[in-house]
């Protein structure tokens, strides 16, 4: 009920001040619908990370940036590079998908993404869908998608280097270079990105961990390359590659032990897009994703995972009239696992087809989407997607949306091997979803006002059972909330703050979800020079329970600057954790206290 009441007094606050001027500035977005549209006209609750913001926040890894956006929290187990989860509008982690340049990158065997070893330097922009959205994408998309886009070479080719220090000796360098020429572009970019971090664990709480500082080294490549013939027809070829090494600690070995890992993201994809008439266009894309995970301690590998995911797509998209476009596709994903553990089965593969439709009439827009998954282990999936927009006034529009999705059981749900009297449930049935939302949306004149209430039910979800002999499908969650976010750009000045109320629970006792918020605000302001830019960020969030213990809420101030000082040279700073708040984002684990970052480009 007070949530109702909140979003009614939003939409009174958007109404009364609305009026004429509409905002032709527009991003365009293509997750939301899996086809272009301005970010106006989505009636997903999506959100874009640009170049710019990018460049502008100095920050290192994807994870930074996505902890100042609506619905979004990450929790890490330690510094930069150190295993991290992504709880996005309060579902678990293993709940959002994400896509590099739409290839799938994770793990068959822990069902997640290992988002710590992206590095900003070879992203070019990053898309986030929430809702359920399992019926453009399939499994995973139960809290909603990130889709991340590497860099592609723009205008006349040109080189960028760059390099800097921070604290706890912290080291990055990059080199690129990029463009277009004639019909073809091309992109070719490699970065270096070294710690010597902090701890992990906190060694007050677990005085058997080693208590060195476990540091972390990441080097990244990404290559992009498209040609036109004509028009109609452009194939484009990609490959990323990010390679992590990072330190951990044991909360029950000796003081003297070095663990670490090596983890590896590579994707490569090969795409050809045609416009077979004025009216339908094609793309056919063949791609590759892995997650390669190598544990070992004091030099003894002690874990292996690895996961090759090999998919082939075509979609076509369709001008139905003036209003509308049609979505056709049809997908496959065939996924490998090798391991040092023998699980009983090591492959599986996935049949997709999809459809969907768009349309725009007027006043009203309309979106629906259906999908059906054939997987080779557990059966089908089918889910589906209906929202409905209403511009209310030339800057207001009400949106609102039902659908449904699921995640499909990992491996090691499945296939784990006997071990310790344990083993996996190749019986278990995919978790399942159903997500309603209603939403108020204004943009003009430079601001933008988004509201949205929303309750996603989740059931079957998959938790060891209560003799710990196997998996099982046992527990329900709810998740319901409100997010409201407010922009404003006036001349130089760019002020947002994106507010998150949500109560994700177990459905049959109450109690609050593990390491999730129930309150979470981000207020990002900036000031924009001739020269260059400065930044303010402040990030907070509410308590949190990990197990039989408490987090404490937090606040957390970040700051940021770019100081163009010559033509081509650019000077940039951050400080992260200005006053060094002592928190925890996963019991016994220890975050950075403050840091400082300096760095210099050449463009």
């Amino acid at each position: 009920m007070k949530q109702k009441k909140l979003f009614a007094a939003l939409l009174c606050a958007v109404s009364s001040i609305a009026y004429a001027a509409s905002d032709s500035l527009d991003e365009v977005v293509v997750t939301a619908a899996r086809s272009e549209q301005s970010i106006g006209q989505t009636l997903l609750d999506t959100s874009v990370i640009s170049q710019h913001d990018i460049a502008a926040s100095g920050a290192a890894d994807v994870s930074a940036l996505l902890r100042n956006l609506a619905g979004v929290e990450v929790m890490q187990t330690g510094g930069i590079g150190s295993q991290s989860s992504l709880f996005l509008r309060g579902t678990n982690s293993t709940h959002t998908l994400v896509l590099l340049d739409g290839v799938r990158i994770g793990s068959a065997t822990s069902g997640a993404t290992a988002l710590d070893q992206l590095m900003l330097d070879q992203i070019e922009r990053i898309e986030v869908v929430r809702g359920n959205v399992s019926s453009l994408y399939g499994s995973e998309a139960i809290g909603g998608v990130v889709q991340i886009f590497t860099k592609r070479g723009k205008g006349e080719p040109k080189a960028t280097v760059g390099a800097g220090y921070g604290t706890h000796a912290t080291r990055r360098a990059i080199a690129s270079f990029g463009g277009e020429v004639n019909d073809a572009n091309f992109h070719l970019g490699v970065s270096k990105f070294a710690t010597d971090g902090v701890s992990a664990i906190n060694t007050a709480l677990s005085p058997s961990a080693n208590p060195d500082a476990d540091g972390y080294d990441n080097t990244s490549l990404s290559a992009r390359a498209g040609y036109a013939f004509n028009a109609a027809h452009r194939v484009e070829v990609s490959v990323f590659r990010s390679l992590g090494k990072v330190q951990t600690d044991n909360a029950w070995g000796l003081p003297t032990d070095l663990d670490e890992s090596e983890a590896t993201l590579s994707k490569w994809s090969l795409a050809a897009g045609n416009q077979l008439t004025e009216e339908w266009k094609s793309q056919l894309t063949l791609a590759q994703g892995e997650d390669d995970l190598v544990s070992r301690s004091n030099g003894t590998q002690t874990s292996a995972f690895k996961t090759v995911s090999d998919q082939l797509a075509w979609q076509n998209t369709l001008n139905v009239g003036e209003q509308g476009v049609a979505l056709l596709g049809a997908e496959r994903v065939k996924q490998k696992v090798s391991s040092n553990t023998a699980f009983t089965a090591d492959a599986r593969s996935t049949n997709s087809l999809l459809a969907g439709y768009t349309a725009d009439y007027g006043v009203h827009q309309v979106q629906v989407n259906v999908r059906q998954d054939r997987y080779s282990d557990f059966g089908t999936a089918n889910t589906g997607l209906l929202g409905y927009g209403l511009r209310a006034t030339e800057g207001l529009r009400i949106t609102a949306s039902a659908s449904s999705a699921f995640k499909a059981p990992t491996f090691n749900d499945m296939y784990y091997p006997l071990s310790w009297g344990y083993q996996g449930n190749p019986n278990l049935k995919p978790e399942r979803a159903r997500n309603l939302e209603l939403g108020a949306h204004y943009r003009q004149d430079g601001q933008h006002l988004d509201g949205v209430l929303f309750q996603n039910r989740i059931r079957d979800l998959i938790v060891i059972n209560g003799s710990w002999t196997t998996m099982e499908n046992l527990d329900e969650a709810i998740i319901e909330g409100m997010e409201l976010v407010y922009g404003i750009k006036r001349d130089a000045l760019e002020i947002e703050n994106a507010l998150t109320l949500q109560s994700p629970r177990n459905a049959r006792t109450g109690t609050q979800l593990p390491r999730r918020a129930q309150t979470l605000n981000t207020l990002t302001v900036a000031r924009r020079f001739q020269d260059g830019r400065v930044g303010f960020e402040w990030r907070s969030s509410g308590a949190r329970t990990d197990g039989f213990n408490s987090l404490a809420a937090y606040d957390v101030i970040n700051l940021s600057a770019q100081w163009q000082f010559a033509p081509h040279l650019e000077l940039t700073a951050r400080v992260d954790n200005l006053l060094d708040q002592d928190y925890m984002l996963a019991h016994g684990y220890n975050t950075l206290g403050r840091t400082v970052w300096v760095g210099l480009n050449y463009r």
